[in-house]
């Protein structure tokens, strides 16, 4: 049949048919339109009276994540995790990061992983031989009796460029600058010798290339009081991330520097460079004749060291190693706010260890992987975050940078210098906050790191000071078993150190800078917080506990060594645990931000009271002065704001905004503190508060661009050491001038 003609086939009728319809059609989209531009929500994320949880329903959640401790999963984590030494780079260490991504996906949290290709560095072989005056030769043992069977990486230097040396051996004490004075005074040969030194007040890679300025040919390094003979390993690198990539993150396929580029070349000693245990140290050291061993070096030596050398006594030293790319793994879960989720509060933990890493890290990976299993019960029974809590297990850390250069029985206490131990660095987190660093600039509320949660008995906490109050009053609601019973661990915190006190003291003019405050500061770069805080501005916080703790980076961090000493029951992972997700809960969950900079204010104030003991009058600190009084008026106008926002509940487009506002000052002010320029010779640190000082054997925690000027690495004159120490106090009270109006939140 043929098809019907067109013009008898009937059109099908649509609302557009007639004018009258299209008229219509077009004054109801209109109205609609108009409906919905006139009644939005003023503010990016609505929130009903419904839906936002009362006061009471965000204190039964953090009851309710506190009792959800247990030493049993706690104690389960840190076993798995230590099963077998997992250096960075190496299959073992991403079975530990799989491990980690596979435990945050199974709790039905958000998890993701991104991988960077650096620089590493690892052992080939290494050898070492003792030549006595009689003719005897002894080969001396470099690793823990059976550890390398187990998988444990030989003792080395990461880094240590490759060599071989025969020479006389020479004892050189602690490797400092004075140490080597003292030897010249004695008329003490260095040149050409293989240093033998202990670890004390230097980091690694300093004490070597002092060693190699004073002509040294190698360098023999051991820590004294370490546990059954242990070879403490380490880093030698002066950098900060990957060396190939200084500055911006090491992408797969992005810019690298070549491995012989002069800005490379200077991050690694000259000469090599090997860790040997105390025991193998005392062999050489007490077949040594020449000078007696100064009377200042006496104090903690072993009885039959007497002499310095050199010889007679000739090394046999051998290393080989080789630096080649490996690829690093940091995994992710996050917890999306739901007010403000481009707001984010993160909780970090570096998951490589040089060995087994009970203690140094995976005491702290295990925290976090239970704050993880916490957090999602919570979501469970109905609890989102205000903000993004963004949950990061790191790799590499190990292996990146230069840190604190402390030891138990060093000159200087650790915490005085804000140091749980030293020379621990981070590539993972240092290319990931170069990745990321106009976010986090913009968005992160505060940076959360446990290190080691567990080395001994002792809580131990260092913060940004606007962080005070609020570290202090977690304590406060958590728990600690003791053997008198459990208390709360703001007590025996506050006990063990005569209560919390913030500020420090100068003691009769003699520069001498005791323990600061139980509460140290964040200058040095010992862990994951130093790319946060001193190269984005992030405020900060680390935990701790133990002092310090005589396995570190030796085959004996294991979990045998934890359950035996360091924690038995896991009371203490169950208390460091508990205050780590407090926090993170409180900053994440509180419509005010818990941030108050009186504490800062005072502190500052506190640091410009010490220089001027110490300057009497050389350099005006007048700028520094009238930035603090600047810096102190706008902290207190926020610290007032905040408590009467605090008090109105009201969901209100005006109040939430006005929160929000606040929020953002409160945010913002700690990147006032960075400066463009960065430290001097050292511009990738650019905190001028709080960073690491390029003399060592420097006290002060705080103003490191103003100590650096005042403790000069070369001889200068002193009208330019003048100069120079002024033009940093300029610096340093703009950068306090900035933070002010950043807490005022407005223009000059």
């Amino acid at each position: 049949m043929a098809p019907p003609s067109p013009s008898t086939t009937p059109k099908p009728r649509t609302i557009f048919s007639t004018p009258s319809c299209t008229f219509l059609f077009i004054l109801t989209l209109t109205a609609l339109t108009l409906y919905t531009l006139l009644h939005q929500r003023r503010h990016p994320y609505p929130i009903t009276a419904a839906q936002k949880p009362s006061q009471n329903t965000l204190l039964h959640f953090r009851d309710t994540f506190l009792s959800l401790s247990s030493n049993y999963t706690l104690s389960t984590y840190l076993r798995n995790l230590t099963l077998h030494p997992h250096l960075a780079g190496t299959p073992p260490s991403f079975s530990t990061a799989a491990y980690v991504h596979s435990h945050f996906q199974s709790l039905g949290l958000h998890t993701h992983a991104n991988s960077y290709s650096a620089l590493l560095s690892y052992p080939i072989h290494s050898s070492l031989s003792a030549h006595f005056p009689n003719r005897n030769a002894t080969t001396l043992h470099l690793s823990e009796p059976g550890s390398v069977q187990n998988g444990v990486v030989i003792p080395y230097h990461a880094y240590s460029p490759s060599g071989s040396v025969y020479a006389m051996a020479v004892f050189v004490n602690y490797g400092r600058a004075a140490d080597y004075d003292a030897l010249a005074a004695l008329g003490v040969e260095v040149k050409g010798c293989v240093a033998i030194l202990r670890r004390g007040n230097l980091s690694r890679n300093a004490a070597v290339e002092k060693a190699a300025e004073s002509g040294a040919a190698a360098v023999l390094m051991y820590t004294e009081g370490v546990f059954r003979g242990g070879v403490e390993r380490g880093t030698v690198n002066k950098g900060l991330g990957d060396p190939l990539t200084p500055g911006w993150p090491s992408d797969e396929g992005g810019e690298r520097l070549d491995l012989d580029d002069s800005k490379v070349l200077e991050k690694f000693p000259a000469v090599p460079s090997m860790p040997v245990s105390a025991d193998t140290a005392e062999i050489i050291l007490r077949s040594l004749e020449g000078c007696a061993v100064p009377f200042g070096w006496r104090g903690t030596l072993k009885r039959g060291i007497g002499k310095v050398g050199p010889g007679p006594t000739m090394l046999n030293f051998s290393y080989q190693g080789e630096k080649k790319m490996a690829t690093i793994h940091n995994v992710f879960s996050i917890i999306r706010g739901f007010e403000e989720p481009d707001r984010f509060v993160l909780l970090g933990n570096h998951r490589d260890a040089w060995t087994y890493g009970a203690v140094d890290p995976n005491s702290g990976t295990a925290a976090l992987l239970d704050i993880a299993r916490r957090y999602a019960i919570l979501m469970r029974l109905g609890w989102t975050p205000r903000r993004t809590i963004i949950l990061a297990s790191w790799d590499a850390e190990e292996f990146g940078m230069v840190g604190c250069s402390l030891l138990p029985g060093s000159p200087v206490p650790m915490v005085a210098l804000g140091c749980s131990k030293l020379e621990i660095v981070e590539v993972g987190s240092t290319e990931w906050v170069e990745q990321n660093l106009v976010n986090l600039g913009s968005k992160a509320i505060a940076y959360l790191n446990v290190d080691c949660a567990v080395q001994g008995p002792g809580f131990f906490a260092g913060a940004t000071p606007q962080l005070d109050d609020l570290l202090v009053e977690v304590t406060k609601k958590v728990d600690e078993l003791n053997p008198e019973g459990w208390k709360k661990l703001y007590e025996k915190w506050a006990a063990t150190n005569d209560g919390i006190t913030l500020l420090g003291s100068v003691e009769d003019g003699s520069w001498e800078w005791g323990l600061l405050s139980q509460i140290h500061r964040l200058g040095g770069i010992d862990s994951d917080f130093a790319p946060f805080l001193q190269h984005a501005g992030v405020p900060s916080i680390d935990l701790y506990f133990g002092k310090d703790f005589p396995v570190y980076h030796t085959a004996f961090d294991s979990y045998g060594w934890m359950t035996s000493f360091a924690d038995p029951i896991f009371q203490r992972h169950v208390a460091v645990t508990g205050v780590w997700g407090l926090l993170a809960l409180h900053l994440a969950d509180d419509p005010v931000l818990p941030f108050n900079y009186l504490s800062y204010s005072a502190q500052l104030q506190s640091y410009t009271n010490v220089l001027r003991s110490m300057l009497e009058g050389l350099v005006s600190l007048h700028p520094i002065t009238d930035a603090i009084q600047q810096f102190e008026a706008a902290a207190k106008e926020a610290d007032e704001e905040s408590k009467k926002l605090g008090e109105q509940d009201a969901v209100v487009d005006v109040l939430v905004l006005k929160k929000r506002t606040l929020n953002d000052r409160l945010m913002f002010a700690e990147r006032g503190f960075l400066d463009a320029e960065g430290l001097e010779g050292r511009k990738w640190f650019k905190h001028l508060i709080y960073g690491p000082c390029s003399n060592s054997n420097s006290k002060l925690v705080f103003f490191p661009g103003i100590v650096d000027a005042m403790f000069p690495s070369t001889r200068v004159n002193q009208s330019d050491r003048q100069a120079a120490i002024q033009h940093e106090i300029w610096r340093v009270a703009r950068a306090i001038e900035r933070a002010a109006y950043a807490l005022k939140g407005e223009l000059t």
